[in-house]
């Protein structure tokens, strides 16, 4: 990666990542300590950390102790020096990587799987068929025309904007993009706002489709960690100043797949960051609404700022039904004008079926979201229940809301466990799918979207997983580099959350 899109970590803030490292041995413990802040995605790959001197001379320690701790790292693939530029955080050249998608092979007997990839809920019964039996009515009104529309029905459009609205932030219908999805939105915006190989920043972990979205454009991600107790604001600021990322795609409310939410005077600091970096923010709603336990949360990220200064997108993927497929975009009218201009011939426009029904179940969605919300308690704890009987080793923070739970391991094997998942007939996404640059190893996101009895049957097949893949992790030594040492089983990430669940 050059070093112009490179996080570079300063040593008060790679302190704050390592906390209270101190326990034997100081060059071992430092050496483990980062290796940990690599594999679980804190320290971004490619992030460039102090030279042994600087860190040094600002915790007061040994600059032998950093030296050896450092060539420690060297030695087993996990840090990388060049003369003259700096030492960067790196994985071993024989790391395993998990694959960026599942593959399917036509005739599959996919229907004994139990499909746990996928945060997504069913059509809602019986709102979806009231909102689908009621458009035959509506239909007329509309079929008279060519059918084309970039923009949204104005109906559509209105309701939408009246949501915002409604959340404390005051939108009109001219305001709103209606898009064949929030993927379609976050698409559409790549092409307007970044040019290739220019850096977008984002979290680690993210959402895996906006991630390949960003790649697929030929742009950089700029990963930064988060950790269970959130966001860090001075490495997020410090990712806008440093590579002045063109986009910050982030997910502030119910994050997917951490179920984290950002505190208000977090949203303001990142909002003004970007302000001065001349970076916008686009804000990914999707599962903003799905609030089980949480109470009343922060206003939306576009309250903050300038008015225009951050991009809102959202859908009914997640509240309603991903079949729908209807999202859009909240930004100034300028940069609705835009996108417009984005779409052209080669996109057909909204289907106007599918907006016919949203409009119909925006009427209920206040009463379809209550419905919702009790749905999502059960499962979760179905979910959490089972959990702790079969995998009491897995540790997690309980989410007040979102679709999943973002689960601890306490090895790095998560893409060892899809494969092996896989043959016991249940497919999950390994954490690694989640980051930009292979970390994420030791967690696994488990969504609460099925029934119970699914649920439990999944866990059940997951225990069977583990347990095959513990053995044989067990058993089987690993190489990185020039040094031969056993395979990780670094310390989980810490849970600082008053709501872990009971062992």
């Amino acid at each position: 990666m050059r070093d112009d899109v490179a996080q570079k970590v300063n040593a008060d803030q790679l302190a704050r990542l390592l906390g209270d490292w101190r326990q034997g041995t100081a060059y071992m413990d430092l050496a483990q300590a980062l290796k940990a802040l690599i594999l679980d995605g804190r320290l971004s790959v490619a992030a460039r950390i102090p030279a042994e001197r600087t860190l040094a001379a600002a915790w007061g320690i040994s600059r032998n102790t950093v030296a050896s701790a450092y060539q420690r790292l060297r030695e087993e693939g996990y840090l990388r020096s060049r003369q003259g530029a700096g030492s960067y955080a790196a994985l071993p050249d024989g790391a395993e990587r998990a694959p960026r998608a599942l593959s399917w092979v036509p005739g599959q007997a996919v229907d004994t799987h139990i499909d746990l990839t996928c945060a997504s809920l069913p059509a809602p019964e019986p709102a979806f068929s009231l909102a689908v039996a009621d458009i035959a009515t509506r239909m007329a009104r509309h079929s008279d025309g060519h059918g084309y529309d970039l923009v949204g029905l104005p109906a559509l459009r209105q309701a939408i904007a009246d949501h915002y609205t409604a959340r404390g932030v005051r939108t009109t219908a001219d305001q709103i993009m209606v898009t064949v999805g929030a993927h379609h939105a976050w698409g559409l915006l790549l092409r307007l706002l970044v040019r290739p190989r220019e850096p977008v920043l984002i979290d680690s972990p993210t959402y895996p489709n906006a991630l390949e979205a960003i790649r697929s454009h030929g742009a950089r991600p700029v990963p930064v960690g988060l950790d269970d107790a959130g966001w860090d604001i001075d490495l997020v600021e410090s990712a806008l100043r440093q590579p002045r990322p063109a986009v910050a795609y982030l997910m502030p409310d119910f994050h997917n797949p951490t179920g984290l939410v950002m505190p208000e005077p977090a949203r303001r600091a990142v909002v003004d960051a970007a302000l001065r970096s001349g970076t916008y923010v686009v804000v990914d709603e999707t599962l903003s609404e799905v609030n089980l336990d949480a109470g009343p949360l922060p206003p939306p990220m576009a309250a903050y700022g300038r008015p225009g200064a951050v991009i809102s997108i959202g859908s009914l993927s997640k509240t309603v039904w991903a079949g729908l497929r209807v999202g859009w975009v909240r930004a100034s009218k300028s940069v609705i004008s835009r996108l417009v201009a984005v779409r052209g011939p080669s996109d057909p426009g909204n289907p106007l079926v599918q907006q016919l029904i949203a409009c119909r179940l925006f009427e209920m969605y206040d009463d379809l979201l209550r419905a919702r919300s009790a749905e999502l308690i059960a499962q979760r704890t179905a979910l959490t229940d089972v959990l702790r009987a079969q995998l009491p080793q897995w540790r997690f923070t309980l989410p007040r809301g979102g679709l999943c739970l973002w689960v601890d391991l306490g090895a790095q094997v998560s893409t060892k466990l899809s494969l092996a998942a896989g043959r016991h007939g249940v497919q999950v996404l390994p954490g690694p799918r989640f980051g930009a640059d292979g970390t994420l190893e030791n967690r696994l996101r488990l969504p609460f979207a099925l029934d119970a009895d699914t649920l439990t049957t999944g866990v059940a097949r997951l225990r069977e997983a583990f347990d095959e893949v513990m053995a044989e992790q067990t058993a089987t030594p690993r190489t990185f580099g020039r040094t031969r040492i056993p395979a990780p089983h670094l310390p989980a990430t810490r849970v600082t959350s008053t709501e872990r669940l009971p062992r």
